[in-house]
């Protein structure tokens, strides 16, 4: 399948070689002409605008936006909606609010344009490892990008979740439930740094990777974070959110669901930024490594 592909970070960079290496055609834009040109060496088509890359495509158009939620979102949609014609789709990989995704599916469709929300997990290793997709929109064109789909996850790593809204609403809950597991081992892993024992983490997290209940793949991030920096001393314990949590428990509020842990988890994040704590350092840790977030250096 040949499709337009707008946001090289450092995903969408990745997403993008994936797809080429499945054998489908990419046109890529980017502002930073740099990682368009690297994309170019990797296979791709080069565009300088999103009107060239809008010309060359043809017959039905496919464009995958890769870029922040909110406002960079919408700009990119004004500004390709009048290269399109009636039945061509827009994908938004992005961490994009459900809400303001069923708004803008509604507008689209009134132009009789196809929007699928699609919310991607994998971070940096997804070019290597495969990614996990949950998408939502009208079935037909969803099944019309489902090569798509399948080409960018592993066996059994794609689903589609339903009407529009529903992708980025899983999503939404996938990245609510990670902050509770990421703070139940950087709280569990404080207390074994602060006993009597002098223990090795890094041996206990890779101990734990083989037979335990426990053993998941962010258990083997915080096995290379600590294999790099055993007692993290090079970072500072400041933790951000992206904003999915917030939206996680806004839904538990609305829906009444009592949601102790992510919003314990989502709190804590807040006093991250006040205390000096090894267990935040582990969490932006955990972060730098599954998926590139910056981290903070002392």
């Amino acid at each position: 399948m040949k499709l337009g592909f707008v946001g090289l970070g450092k995903m969408g960079a990745n997403m993008v070689q994936r797809l080429l290496l499945n054998g489908h055609e990419v046109v890529v834009w980017d502002p930073n002409k740099a990682t368009v040109d690297l994309m170019v060496e990797k296979g791709a088509e080069a565009a300088s605008n999103v009107e060239d890359m809008a010309s060359k495509l043809h017959g039905r158009k496919v464009i995958w936006l890769m870029v922040p939620s909110g406002k960079p979102v919408d700009e990119n949609i004004s500004r390709i909606v009048p290269l399109l014609s009636k039945g061509d789709i827009i994908i938004d990989g992005g961490n994009s609010n459900w809400k303001e995704t069923k708004e803008r599916n509604a507008k689209l469709a009134e132009q009789n344009i196809e929007y699928i929300d699609c919310g991607t997990s994998g971070g940096l290793w997804g070019l290597q490892n495969g990614y996990c997709l949950m998408y939502g929109g009208e079935k037909e064109a969803c099944s019309y990008a489902e090569p798509l789909f399948s080409s960018l996850s592993e066996p059994g790593g794609y689903l589609y979740c339903g009407k529009s809204g529903s992708g980025h609403f899983t999503k939404m809950i996938h990245n609510g439930i990670e902050y509770g597991m990421m703070q139940a081992f950087a709280e569990g892993f404080e207390i074994l740094e602060k006993s009597e024992y002098d223990l090795d983490l890094k041996e206990v997290s890779d101990l734990w990777m083989h037979g335990s209940v426990v053993r998941s793949w962010l258990l083997e991030l915080i096995g290379n974070a600590l294999g790099e920096d055993p007692k993290l001393e090079s970072l500072k314990p400041y933790v951000a959110d992206s904003g999915e949590a917030r939206w996680t428990v806004q839904a538990a509020i609305d829906l009444d669901v009592p949601a102790h842990v992510i919003t314990s988890s989502l709190f804590t994040r807040f006093a991250s930024r006040q205390d000096d704590s090894f267990g935040m350092k582990l969490v932006a840790a955990m972060r730098n490594q599954f998926g590139g977030h910056a981290v903070k250096i002392k």
